[in-house]
């Protein structure tokens, strides 16, 4: 069975994006992004993260800190009920990393379609049933190229934002 699903972009969508967030006491909410992961959790999404992470390339933070970043983020959308089923991440730049593994041109960079491809094909995603939300015409362009409908999230409440999309705002 084909499951339907939520593509969100991390900073700028679900957190403030102050520039390369990996320190959990540094993470601001946008408002309704806990309560819209509880929301789409509740519809029956699968909700998958899908975001840009240069700042392992750049050699500003490690793979480590991002998962514990993640994991209490999950932590922070099961206490309303919600779940990231998985974080996927892109740790490539192509010019611009210090860690030679990671400074390179790769198909999981937004705007490629990489990531997205991946959970589609990892969870059985039926694109047409699905959306993504994102803050850059990059998120848009990588939704386009896996065949989802991308919605540009330009701030403002995420919960409200959601449900204007699936039509019960």
């Amino acid at each position: 069975m084909k499951h339907k699903a939520v593509f969100l972009d991390r900073d700028g969508v679900l957190n403030v994006d102050n520039g390369y967030l990996f320190k959990i006491a540094d993470i601001q909410w946008i408002a309704g992004a806990k309560e819209a992961v509880g929301y789409l959790t509740k519809l029956g999404y699968k909700i998958f993260v899908v975001t840009n992470q240069s700042g392992i390339a750049r050699g500003y933070y490690d793979h480590k800190d991002v998962h514990l970043l993640h994991d209490y983020m999950n932590s922070e959308f099961a206490k309303v009920g919600g779940k990231v089923n998985k974080f996927y991440y892109c740790p490539h730049h192509p010019t611009k990393g210090t860690i030679p593994e990671y400074t390179c041109t790769c198909n999981c960079r937004k705007p490629n379609p990489g990531m997205l491809l991946q959970a589609i094909e990892e969870y059985d995603v039926d694109c047409a049933q699905s959306f993504l939300v994102g803050d850059k015409e990059t998120d848009l362009a990588a939704a386009n190229a896996a065949g989802v409908t991308g919605y540009l999230f330009t701030g403002g409440n995420l919960l409200t934002f959601v449900q204007n999309i699936i039509g019960q705002g």
